[in-house]
């Protein structure tokens, strides 16, 4: 027999061997391991509106506090439609003067004038009725003459009514409707203002928590869309580990119970309490494979928050050991 040929048959010994004495071990062993991931809580960081960037503040693994600005969006659009606003603004606001002070006080004399003419008018006209009636009562002068003079006072007292009625819309000023209705076009203007100032503020942008910036996905000059995330930052203090346990593990997870994880990226243990257990069922670890009483397997997903101080980051393997369930 070729020497290749002994060597390859005692590998495969020592292979053999050696998944055997596995196989023994594990099937000895009480205990089996379970492992999950560090999640933590993300925030994808938009605007309310469109508009192209203007400046970035921050990069990629910089840690930024609350309130720091993010960026910022350049909006002369929105500039000149606050000038537009402005400006409707501040006509309605005159408007609505003019009508709470009335009528300009150089008319309502002219007015007060027109009237006190207008009655004048009248007195003289009824004052040339009374002598002309004299004379047609002694003869001197026709019924015609007489009517003409009545008629005019008729039309001296209805010119003083006018003038009167002129006098008092002068000193009122504007009608109530006219006061309501200025006041409404302000109000109207002020609240499109106060629209276009809130949109405006949105264009800069901040940190809304503690937190180290995962990614920047643009770049100063670029244009975004509304809504569009531009920065992404995983906030402090939320990291948390999540764990599929198969069903058959679940009754040795109890919400507050604690346990011992492994980080296989930093080489060190630390304390982990439940916080969180699914009340729904996941995907199935294991189907079954005959009708002899067999089921399938499925996970509960499980989230334990670290009580250590270590720098744990999203993704990274953490490994806890459970009671190997035992056989019935």
């Amino acid at each position: 027999m070729k020497k290749s040929n002994i060597s390859l048959i005692v590998v495969l010994i020592l292979l053999i061997s050696i998944i055997v004495f596995i196989g023994y071990r594990w099937g000895r062993s009480s205990k089996v391991t379970a492992q999950g991931f560090v999640e933590s809580t993300t925030l994808r960081l938009s605007s309310k509106i469109a508009g192209r960037i203007d400046k970035i503040f921050v990069e990629e693994g910089d840690s930024v506090s609350k309130g720091d600005t993010l960026y910022v969006i350049s909006t002369p659009e929105l500039d000149a439609k606050l000038s537009q606003v402005e400006a409707i603004l501040s006509a309605a606001k005159a408007l609505d003067e003019k009508a709470k002070m009335g009528t300009r006080k150089e008319l309502v004399r002219s007015a007060r004038d027109m009237w006190r003419k207008a009655q004048v008018g009248t007195k003289l006209a009824k004052q040339t009725y009374d002598r002309v009636q004299r004379l047609y009562a002694e003869g001197v002068v026709t019924a015609q003459k007489r009517d003409e003079a009545y008629a005019a006072v008729e039309a001296a007292r209805a010119t003083e009514r006018a003038a009167k009625s002129q006098y008092l819309l002068a000193v009122e000023g504007a009608s109530r409707e006219d006061k309501a209705a200025a006041a409404a076009q302000v109000e109207q203007a002020q609240s499109v203002v106060e629209e276009v100032e809130r949109y405006l503020a949105d264009r800069v942008v901040y940190a809304p928590v503690d937190g180290v910036v995962a990614t920047v996905v643009a770049s100063a000059g670029e244009i975004v869309g509304s809504g569009y995330p531009v920065v992404t930052i995983a906030e402090n203090g939320t990291a948390k580990a999540l764990f599929n346990i198969p069903e058959t593990l679940l009754p040795q997870i109890v919400c507050g119970e604690h346990f011992e994880g492994y980080v296989p990226a930093l080489d060190k243990r630390v304390g982990l309490e439940v916080v969180y257990i699914s009340v729904d069922a996941d995907f199935a670890t294991q189907s079954a494979t005959s009708a002899r009483g067999d089921f399938d397997i499925r996970t509960f997903e499980v989230k334990m928050q670290p009580l250590g101080d270590l720098p744990l980051r999203a993704g990274m393997s953490v490994v806890i050991e459970l009671q190997k369930p035992t056989k019935r």
